[in-house]
């Protein structure tokens, strides 16, 4: 018998094994049932479908498919994770009020992103409406944040880089103005151009960290404003078919509650960064070093806790006697000797006499730097040019600017309707104008000439010591101001004659001040005669 056990064993394990499969098969059969309904009698498949499980409803939550975002709102998450966070990094590096103000960028930036988002699920309501303004609120508080930084940092050296973003922020508005929004982004990358020009002239040459913020804050501009021109050509696009402006919001913040249950991939990639960390915590002594000798010896706290001690102060003092008194012993005073100074850091410094100041080298002892001409960007750059036989030009646009620097006993000739031009260090220079589309600034350039064929609105003069300004019929409404300047004389003509020659007017140059009614009061000094 035992040459029969070993096929017994096999046969008997070949069947365990199709046993195996056939209740495989029906439990698979069962699993499916409710999806593919297989062909057979109502009352058997009523009765195997009910017999089934109930699936719960949050059972796929796991693997539902994220709902996709609206390309505006990818376009607009690029524009955020690109030049935008580039902008606060190099801000981190610059610290203080600098960061500070970019904080408040970026969270108005993602209020506009919430705003954007809301635009695709919602009809357009009435923008004077109370939920609209609602809406906007977040982003009217970053402004006024942005703008309140810049404010309370007046006597900042920083401050024209504050006022680069603060004078420019409200390009922000672009989401409320139509048909064109671009061109309002446009609007105000002119001020932040006047403010970055006079940043390069401070920091051009002592410190390219803060002229990089400001290439980086320029991409922002540039960025954002080719976003729009794409994305929103005419202004924000509402959906017609969508909700009301109401039931958005609050189906919005429902999903981004931290109080709901679940949230969304939208709610997940717009939640707001996390909060900074806890501040570190105070280090604690123990008893050992709290009775060091180098904490009792000096600093600050060493002295506060010693006047605490009140009159307890006198105890540790000893006793002097009479015979010990140097005012009453002359053998004593005759002995001692004066005690010397303290070698300590502190009393080094102080017994040092500041170092003066290096002097500037004479003219003619400088090296010469090289003359340039170049376009960066939608910026040029004109400098070291000196006693130019010939008249340097330049073709511009509505979106370009000019920064003149270091040329002397030369002529430049700008053709075009420029943004803004800013000019500093250059002395005897004569420039040809065309139009400027916001301002012309002049800095410490003595003996200086100006010609303006078309319309300039502003001019600025600091530091200035004689300077001639022709100004045609069209400018006749410039605005002018200067500061500790003389000498300047304008030259204007009649708008009631068509071929009138130019009439001198001179700049003021003298202020009488005087007190009255502990009011301070001035008028311009006239000489007649």
């Amino acid at each position: 018998m035992p040459p029969f056990s070993e096929p017994n064993n096999m046969h008997n394990f070949v069947t365990l094994v199709k046993r195996l499969e056939v209740a495989t098969c029906r439990l698979e059969d069962l699993a499916t049932s409710a999806i593919q309904q297989p062909n057979e009698s109502g009352a058997e498949s009523f009765t195997r479908l009910a017999s089934l499980p109930v699936i719960p409803e949050n059972a796929l939550d796991s693997t539902t498919v994220p709902e996709k975002l609206p390309e505006s709102v990818e376009g607009f998450d690029a524009f955020i994770s690109g030049p935008v966070q580039g902008f606060v990094k190099i801000s981190e590096d610059l610290g203080g009020s600098i960061l500070e103000q970019a904080n408040s960028l970026l969270k108005a930036f993602h209020g506009q992103r919430k705003f954007i988002y809301i635009t695709t699920k919602a009809k357009k309501p009435e923008m004077n409406s109370p939920v609209f303004m609602e809406l906007l609120k977040p982003l009217q508080e970053s402004i006024t944040a942005v703008s309140e930084i810049r404010d309370s940092n007046r006597g900042s050296p920083v401050f024209n880089l504050l006022s680069v973003v603060s004078e420019s922020i409200g390009f922000l508005a672009w989401i409320t103005v139509e048909p064109k929004p671009q061109k309002h982004i446009e609007e105000f990358y002119g001020s932040a151009q006047y403010w970055g020009n006079r940043v390069l002239i401070e920091f051009k040459d002592t410190d390219s960290r803060k002229v990089e913020w400001l290439q980086q804050y320029y991409q922002v501009f540039n960025n954002l404003s080719e976003y729009v021109k794409q994305t929103f050509p005419h202004g924000i696009l509402w959906n017609p078919q969508g909700l009301t402006l109401e039931e958005v919001i609050k189906a919005f913040d429902q999903k981004t509650s931290p109080s709901s249950n679940k949230k969304t991939d939208f709610s997940q990639d717009f939640a707001p960064p996390p909060p900074p960390g806890p501040a570190p915590l105070p280090i604690v002594l123990d008893e050992a070093s709290k009775n060091s000798p180098s904490e009792k010896s000096g600093g600050l706290g060493a002295v506060f806790s010693e006047l605490n001690k009140g009159s307890d102060i006198t105890k540790g003092l000893k006793k002097v006697n009479s015979d010990q008194m140097t005012h009453k012993n002359p053998s004593l005073r005759a002995g001692s000797s004066l005690l010397g100074r303290s070698d300590s850091d502190s009393s080094i410094r102080r017994s040092k006499s500041p170092v003066p100041g290096t002097k500037p080298k004479p003219e003619n002892m400088r090296i010469k730097k090289s003359a340039v001409k170049k376009f960066e960007g939608n910026k040029w750059f004109v400098e070291n040019f000196d006693d130019e036989s010939e008249p340097i030009k330049i073709e511009t646009s509505i979106s370009q600017s000019i920064l003149i620097s270091r040329c002397k006993k030369t002529t430049i000739i700008v053709s075009g309707k420029a943004n803004a031009i800013s000019i500093d260090n250059s002395p005897n220079l004569s420039i040809i104008i065309d139009s400027l589309v916001s301002s012309i600034d002049i800095i410490k350039s003595p003996n200086f000439a100006m010609q303006v064929l078309g319309k300039i609105p502003t001019i600025m003069i600091d530091t200035v010591d004689g300077a001639q300004i022709y100004l045609s019929k069209e400018s006749l409404g410039t605005e002018i101001f200067s500061s500790k300047s003389s000498g300047i004389n304008l030259n204007i003509l009649d708008p009631t004659k068509e071929d009138g020659d130019y009439e001198e007017v001179p700049l003021p140059a003298q202020i009488r001040t005087w007190i009255e009614d502990a009011k301070v009061k001035n008028e311009i000094v006239e000489h007649i005669g």
